[in-house]
């Protein structure tokens, strides 16, 4: 672990957070449909920012500018959501979807609750339609992680579900593309909780990481996907034992605006920062996570 890594992933972060805060109203909720209609591709944002505020949170490593910017977040989410009320209806007009409990146990992370949708998807937990959800291995793992900050029991066979993944079948690692890439970052991120639970990754899928992500961080490195190197430094400190990877992080600092805005490396941005959130809105949130979780960690092994 480098000191100066930590403070450029520290760096990182608060430029990432600063500009999501000030892009925030960008964030906001269609208000020309009802709110039963609403898509998963409208609510994708809004969920993710929600998310990365959530765990800056958790983390509690901040500053005092940073820390106050993800209260605003999770405060503006928790109002477009109509306080949990909007998920709520959400689930309660679409009973197979998924993604309004993944949603809202963002919140949870927080300590933001609605009774109410959480007894329907316990309930809905409980039904056999459950079971069989027509989702990709790892996204059913997102139902997992979901289901589990709720409280409600595992489904049968998870070991069954982390084989169906990419990175639960440990594959030829050169045979490892921009698809299945986010995919076994996304395997990581919901086994063990984005990093809270690093233990929950079993040996065999740790060893496996530990040898090929190297290998992975240098060829997305080299090819600027910024938005995929900051999941996979994310995925390093949801290990046991991170290798931190200093230079990724300079790279990553380097490709940073000095707005905070952190490009998705495959589009160019415009100038104008409302023009740019929607290609680049989604690799800056990652940026302040990776740098959050990355900062947390380094200060648990300090400690």
């Amino acid at each position: 672990m480098d000191v100066t890594m930590v403070r450029r992933a520290q760096q990182v972060a608060d430029q990432a957070l600063a500009w999501l805060g000030q892009m925030r109203t960008n964030f906001a909720l269609p208000r020309d449909v009802q709110h039963w209609e609403l898509t998963g591709d409208a609510l994708k944002g809004l969920a993710e920012v929600t998310l990365a505020a959530a765990i800056v949170r958790r983390e509690a490593v901040a500053g005092p500018r940073s820390a106050q910017t993800a209260e605003e977040l999770i405060d503006f989410a928790w109002r477009e959501f109509d306080a949990g009320e909007l998920l709520y209806t959400l689930l309660r007009h679409t009973p197979p979807a998924t993604h309004p409990v993944e949603i809202y146990s963002h919140f949870t992370l927080a300590g933001l609750r609605h009774p109410p949708l959480e007894r329907l998807a316990a309930h809905q937990a409980g039904l056999r339609a459950a079971a069989v959800t027509e989702h990709v291995p790892n996204r059913r793992l997102a139902v997992l992680a979901a289901r589990r900050r709720l409280g409600l029991p595992d489904p049968p066979d998870v070991p069954g579900l982390i084989a169906q993944t990419w990175l639960g079948g440990t594959p030829e690692p050169w045979m490892l593309d921009t698809f299945n890439a986010y995919g076994v970052t996304h395997t990581v991120f919901h086994l063990t909780d984005w990093g809270g639970k690093p233990e929950a990754l079993e040996p065999r899928l740790q060893d496996y990481l530990h040898r090929w992500l190297p290998v992975w961080v240098e060829v997305f490195a080299e090819t600027r996907s910024w938005d995929l190197l900051g999941e996979l430094l994310i995925v390093d400190v949801c290990l046991s034992e991170p290798e931190w990877y200093p230079q990724a992080w300079e790279r990553l600092a380097a490709a940073q605006r000095e707005d905070g805005m952190v490009p998705n490396g495959v589009t160019r941005p415009p100038d104008d920062p409302g023009q740019a959130f929607h290609n680049h809105n989604h690799p800056t949130i990652v940026a302040a996570v990776a740098g959050t979780l990355t900062v947390s960690r380094a200060l648990a092994v300090a400690s």
